[in-house]
């Protein structure tokens, strides 16, 4: 049996033998600092060691229940040595949430509140961290993993789970609630386009559209609120790119995974402690543009890289795509317009409308609905004007209500509008019958 250290015999858990909360969470907090204290001679790998580390709490709790008389249940003991292991190698309180598949979202507002988000509805749960030092354990080894650090220089930090989860924190004093943390789940199946037409996010008349329109080429702008299925759909219509073609994406924090077999994925770096080192997306675009690529993807525009972004679809990159955060059509245009004005205070408005319009050909907005549900609510093209441009919408999502349930009611349908983009895929030498039947709402 292990013997009871020194550090045993001083530190006091020779609490209450009811087994209560607090009594449980001081317990487990013993359990992780004692088996770290025993590892000092030992190799840290054999942390990882999930046998290993079972029978090393099994010594030390038996030796604890002998002389301390702990009155923990077989179930108690087993929770014990499950959470130890999550606190030393996993995620702790919400190990189980990053293995539900139906979670997007974890949202941790100081130690005692964890939310998420499933099918697009925020719910509380019973899960807590012990205390906030618990929590800033927590939060520390990951950042750590990281080579990285959070302190009053750098209160905040965006950085990547193992799962390809993107994490973003913020502590104390910028939020006087507490460690504040924000995960997006990464999840590694793949949404396929018959996925999405069967979960009524997009029509099959629309992705029939949009696949002749990839494939030929068409610049396309993917817009829409957070979580409202950007990325999905981007991921999705990957696929009706030619097999032949060359794409290199673009992205702040790794979550494209396209369907296309030739693909150079490129990922922005944050500056070190020391503030050097950082690797802006506007330099990746620049990269991305000396790398023979046929086609060139930037997972979001959300700053002065917009300006990049257009040269690539005005200059040999026919066919690239982005996303972008905005409301409606119109609001697409107004925020690029703000991106490459603030990236740039030589530009006038006039010049900057003229690149967009020579480079934007098509938006595809999403929405997420109040029922948890998310869709295509427009497919528009974008038509240049002398010192302006429009949009003109070529489907819709036709809004048909609220059932009894609470859940929205509609159809995709076709506008019956003409559209210039017939004339530039004729102008490539491809068919526009099938392509127009689409528009009027009269395919087969």
């Amino acid at each position: 049996m292990y013997t009871l250290s020194r550090y045993e015999r001083t530190h006091d858990i020779s609490l209450a033998n009811d087994c209560d909360t607090d009594y449980i969470k001081q317990l487990r907090s013993y359990l992780h600092n004692r088996i770290i204290d025993s590892m000092e001679d030992e190799s840290v790998e054999l942390l990882k060691d999930r046998a290993f580390v079972r029978r090393r709490l099994e010594e030390i709790i038996s030796g604890l229940e002998s002389n301390r008389r702990a009155n923990l249940s077989n179930k108690q003991i087993e929770q014990l040595k499950n959470d130890v292991y999550e606190e030393l190698n996993g995620l702790g309180p919400i190990s189980q949430l990053m293995i539900d598949p139906a979670v997007t979202d974890i949202l941790i507002n100081g130690a005692e509140e964890i939310w998420v988000e499933r099918n697009g509805s925020l719910t509380r749960t019973e899960l807590y961290f012990d205390d906030e030092d618990h929590l800033r354990r927590f939060l520390d080894r990951i950042v750590s993993m990281q080579g990285r650090h959070l302190d009053a220089r750098q209160p905040t930090i965006d950085t990547r789970l193992e799962d390809g989860s993107r994490l973003h924190a913020v502590i104390p004093p910028l939020c006087a609630k507490g460690i504040v943390v924000s995960i997006r789940r990464f999840h590694s199946e793949r949404m396929t386009a018959t996925n999405l037409v069967d979960s009524g996010f997009i029509s099959d008349d629309m992705l029939r559209f949009l696949q002749i329109a990839i494939n030929a080429g068409i610049n396309t702008v993917i817009a829409g609120s957070a979580g409202a299925g950007k990325t999905s759909l981007l991921n999705a219509i990957s696929g009706f790119i030619p097999t032949g073609e060359r794409i290199v994406t673009v992205e702040e924090t790794a979550e494209l995974k396209l369907q296309h077999p030739h693909v150079i994925p490129l990922e922005a770096r944050p500056a070190n402690s020391d503030g050097n080192g950082n690797i802006s997306l506007r330099d990746l675009v620049r990269t991305a543009l000396r790398m023979r690529a046929d086609r060139i993807i930037v997972g979001e525009v959300r700053g002065e890289e917009v300006l990049e972004m257009l040269q690539a679809m005005n200059i040999g990159h026919d066919g690239s795509l982005t996303t972008v955060h905005a409301n409606s059509p119109h609001d697409v245009l107004s925020r690029l317009e703000t991106l490459a004005l603030m990236g740039d205070n030589g530009l006038n408005l006039t010049v900057v409308r003229q690149m967009i319009a020579a480079s934007v050909q098509l938006i595809v907005q999403v929405m997420r609905f109040r029922d948890g549900s998310r869709r295509v609510v427009s497919i528009s093209e974008l038509l240049p004007g002398d010192d302006n441009y429009s949009v003109r919408e070529l489907f819709h999502f036709e809004n048909q209500g609220q059932s009894d349930e609470g859940v929205i009611r509609g159809q995709h349908v076709a506008n019956g509008n003409q559209s210039v983009l017939a004339e530039i895929l004729q102008s490539k030498g491809f068919a526009v019958a099938a392509f127009n039947e689409l528009l009027q709402g009269n395919s087969r």
